[in-house]
């Protein structure tokens, strides 16, 4: 793209926003909100309290339902093991970011490497 062609496009995408903003400048749910929150931060900051401390006091079951809800534990995963018919090098992992298995994949091709897989 040409700089006169990102200049243009910029300049249109300006003009897009200015427009949207001007818009919602005189939305009135807006200006309430604005309102709300800086009456909101007011009080927070006179009490001397945040956004936690009045959560809180609204809900003090939210942290409960926030917190971390102990899942379904992540299985272990299958020792892998790996013959290598040329030299007889046995390598035994979990993942495929083993330093040797990562050579062989490369030196033989991933495919071939698989098959030299033993469990």
């Amino acid at each position: 793209m040409s700089l006169i062609t990102e200049y243009r496009a910029t300049e249109e995408a300006i003009k897009e926003l200015q427009d949207r903003l001007e818009k919602l400048s005189g939305n009135e749910a807006l200006l309430k909100e604005m309102e709300f929150e800086e009456k909101l931060r007011s009080l927070m900051s006179e009490y001397g309290k945040n956004l936690r401390d009045i959560i809180a006091i609204l809900d003090p079951d939210y942290r409960k339902q926030v917190s971390h809800q102990p899942g379904k534990p992540r299985a272990q995963r299958a020792v892998k093991i790996y013959r290598n018919p040329n030299t007889g090098e046995i390598v035994e992992t979990k993942g495929g970011n083993q330093k040797t298995l990562k050579e062989w994949k490369q030196q033989h091709g991933a495919d071939v490497v698989e098959t030299w897989r033993t469990q």
